[in-house]
Parts: structure tokens; C-alpha cells; sequence
């Protein structure tokens, strides 16, 4: 916890995929809540931010100031309802939106790095990142799918350790539920490769450790099967028998207040009704689907794992509506308002 009178650390906001909605997102994020996005700077690019600016003016409109910072300490004395921004880089290049583009993708990426070391080096509290797309980090040959496996590599060479000894998980969350994924951007065939007792007790301890620090308390986490019905006693596969419950036997032996494996298609229900306070998923969509079907306005992205605050809007780049101004800031602001709370522990 900061000490009484202590300056707070500002909050990193990363612009994104500078073809896609983030820039947008996060200007309307500081006119529509000014007081959540104070002491907070973007980290990216001037023009990309004053172009988004424009965007939500519209054409009639006033474009909201985009004041250009030189430091993140800045960040403190930035009035209400102007976009502070910290330049990374030389000045980008106009991209065109809703495309995949090699430079998107190389924009994209550099922010994150710097936004991961600031944060490493304890100069920001934490870090808020727009959505990156994919395809464009892969096209600029960034050798990382996404923002996770980005900052668990920036960590883990801060730390100086394998990346192994870095382990990170996905929590995807609103008001209703909470999820935490066994495996993250991998195939399908892969991700029932990850189910293995090592890795589901890892998911456990991370998620314990964690929640213990958001909560307050010892957490409640329910874990969900891999087969339909948990297995049906393996008539429908023995991951269940073999290997999921053997696991969270362990965990609980642990002094974990672990249950489970339960049926994935009613234990996400029981958990918004209050069950448990998170469930672990064996496999991506099975944990993001019921997350994202409950509203992808207040969903929040949290990394668990590791030495920095991470959170991120729950959606993409949306490509769609990118130039449109027609995003919608909400997930974005509550992925602010938690990044201020975990900052703080």
C-alpha cells in the first residue's frame, strides 16, 4: 500500500492497434470519466491519438485537447477531459483503419514493451492496454500471439528467468462471473494437451494467490471438466477421473478451497449465482464464451501471474467500427477502475 502523502504512480493507458477502436476508446474514455482516467497518460503516438480525437468530434464537432507529455510524472497535473500522451517512437505514419497492416502491428508492440518496463521499473502503477491485433503483431513479426505471452516474456528477462519460471493465466471478468483459462491462445488440440495435473495445480495456486490479494480472503474456485457432463463417470472421457480431480484433490490439500471437476455447461451458472467466486476453464472459449455472452461493455481482462498490474477492455479491435467513433469506452473504463484498485495492493 502507497504510504500517506505519497505521490501516486499514474496509470499506462497503451493505444493499440492504431487501425482499430482503442485510440478511440480511450479518448471517449477521458471525456465520458474524467475522474477515473485522472492521473493516467497514453502511451503512443500524438498523431494517432489527435486523429482519434477528431473522430469523436465529429465533423462539426471540437476536437478534445491532446496535450503531449514529457514525462509520465506529468500526467498528474493534466486538467479534466484532455488526452495526455506520451510520444514512444518517431511519429507514425496515417495508417488506414480496419486493416491489418505490418506497421499497426510494429506501433502496437512497442508501446506494449514500453509500457511493460515502465511498469517493471516502478514508474507507472500499472498498465491499461487497448486491443492489438493478431494478425498485424504477427505480420510485423512480433514472435508473440498477444499482450499476455508479450509481458509474461518482458517479465520474465526484467526477472532474469526462463519464461517457464514466469508462469501467467487469463482472467476474464465483470460484475457476474469470473474466469481464469487453463491455456490461452493456443488450438484446441493443444489446449486438451495442456490439461495435465501440473499445470491445472500451477492455474490453481496463481488463482488462489491472486484472488486472495482482490478479495481479501481465501477464494472460492470451482474447476470446470473438459468432457461433456464431466466425463459421466468416463463414459465420456476420463480427464475428469485421471487426471482433473486428482489435481484438485492436491490443491485442496493444499488448503485451497477448491472444488470440483464440475460440468462446464451449468458451473458458470452457479458461479454468477454466487457459488464460488471464480471458475477454472480448460480451454479458452469454453472460459470466454459465458464471460462474453453476460456484455462485452463491462468484461475486464486481468493478467495473474505476474510482477505488474495488467488489464485490458474484454474485445478486439473491432475493426468494423474502427473510424467510426462508434465504440463503445465502457469495458475500457472498468478495466481502468481495476487496474486502480490492484495498483494499490
Amino acid at each position: 500500500m502507497p504510504t500517506p502523502n505519497a505521490p501516486q504512480r499514474p496509470l499506462a493507458i497503451t493505444a493499440g492497434d492504431p487501425a482499430g477502436i482503442g485510440p478511440e476508446i480511450i479518448v471517449k474514455a477521458y471525456l465520458q470519466a474524467p475522474e477515473d482516467l485522472a492521473n493516467s497518460f497514453v502511451v503512443g503516438d500524438v498523431g494517432v491519438m489527435r486523429r482519434a480525437a477528431r473522430v469523436i468530434a465529429g465533423p462539426a464537432g471540437i476536437a478534445p485537447p491532446v496535450l503531449v507529455l514529457d514525462s509520465a510524472a506529468e500526467a498528474a497535473s493534466v486538467p479534466p477531459r484532455c488526452i495526455p500522451v506520451l510520444q514512444v517512437g518517431p511519429p507514425a505514419p496515417e495508417l488506414a483503419y480496419g486493416q491489418v497492416q505490418a506497421e499497426a502491428g510494429r506501433l502496437a508492440a512497442s508501446w506494449i514493451v514500453w509500457a511493460a518496463r515502465a511498469a517493471l521499473r516502478g514508474e507507472v502503477a500499472g498498465i491499461v492496454t487497448a486491443p492489438v491485433h493478431k494478425e498485424a503483431l504477427a505480420a510485423a513479426g512480433v514472435p508473440y500471439p498477444g499482450h499476455t505471452e508479450m509481458l509474461q516474456a518482458e517479465a520474465a528477462a526484467w526477472a532474469g528467468r526462463p519464461l517457464a519460471e514466469m508462469p501467467v493465466r487469463m482472467m476474464l471478468a465483470n460484475d457476474e462471473l469470473r474466469v481464469v483459462l487453463l491455456s490461452i491462445h493456443v488450438s484446441l488440440r493443444e489446449a486438451i494437451a495442456r490439461v495435465t495435473g501440473p499445470n491445472i495445480e500451477q492455474t490453481l495456486q496463481i488463482a488462489d494467490t491472486a484472488l486472495r490479494a482482490m478479495l481479501g480472503r481465501s477464494p472460492r474456485l470451482a474447476v470446470a471438466g473438459l468432457n461433456p457432463h464431466a466425463g459421466e463417470g468416463g463414459r465420456f472421457g476420463r480427464e475428469e477421473l485421471d487426471i482433473i480431480a486428482p489435481a484438485v484433490a492436491a490443491a485442496r490439500a493444499r488448503g485451497l478451497d477448491v472444488h470440483g471437476p464440475y460440468a462446464p455447461d451449468t458451473v458458470f451458472m452457479r458461479a454468477r449465482q454466487g457459488a464460488f467466486d471464480a471458475v477454472i476453464a480448460m480451454y479458452h472459449d469454453q472460459g470466454l464464451i459465458p464471460v462474453k455472452y453476460l456484455g462485452l461493455d463491462q468484461g475486464v481482462n486481468v493478467t495473474l501471474g505476474l510482477p505488474l498490474v495488467r488489464t485490458s477492455p474484454d474485445h478486439g479491435t473491432a475493426f468494423d467500427l474502427a473510424g467510426s467513433g462508434q465504440a463503445d469506452p465502457r469495458s475500457l473504463i472498468a478495466a481502468v477502475r481495476q487496474a486502480r484498485v490492484l495498483g494499490q495492493r
